[in-house]
């Protein structure tokens, strides 16, 4: 039966052989040398796209990591500036306050001081008028009395003299 049907369609079975060898042959050189290459480069490239991708991907996720870092190191730095000028701030009124009790205790001492070199200028000062007050009674009272006064008056009219000063 496949005879009758090779035969009405004018098959010629040793061109047919030949030709289905042939085109066997062109397939499989077709396959080995063209179809093979151009199948191994579109798996390279669809595995370059994937690894870009991927890549991508990494890219991307580092990239938001670091602006999160950044966003971070950012929120850190601002904490600590302004714990920074907090203790700053603290250290200067700190700084002021000693500085004022400082000027503070300096100030009492020149006023110490100066009432002692008051006090010690006044004593001295009472001490010469003393002196020159005796002298001076003592001067008047030989002037009027028209006698030189001996040591033991003179010293009596001193005393008598200091005396009633100290008392007034």
């Amino acid at each position: 039966m496949v005879q009758e049907i090779a035969r009405t369609f004018g098959v010629d079975w040793p061109h047919l052989t030949a030709q289905v060898i042939s085109f066997s042959i062109v397939c499989g050189l077709l396959y080995r040398l063209a179809y093979k290459p151009v199948l191994a480069m579109l798996e390279a490239r669809r595995q370059q796209i994937a690894q870009g991708i991927a890549n991508q991907a990494k890219i991307d996720a580092a990239l938001a990591a670091i602006e999160v870092e950044r966003h971070d190191v950012v929120a850190a730095a601002h904490t600590e500036a302004t714990r920074i000028v907090a203790d700053a701030r603290e250290t200067a009124a700190r700084l002021r306050s000693q500085e004022i009790k400082r000027a503070a205790i300096a100030a009492e001492q020149v006023l110490t001081k100066a009432r002692d070199a008051a006090t010690l200028e006044h004593e001295r000062m009472l001490g010469e008028l003393r002196g020159e007050v005796g002298r001076l009674v003592i001067q008047t009272t030989a002037a009027v009395a028209g006698k030189v006064l001996t040591a033991e008056d003179q010293r009596r009219l001193a005393e008598e003299t200091a005396s009633r000063l100290a008392a007034a």
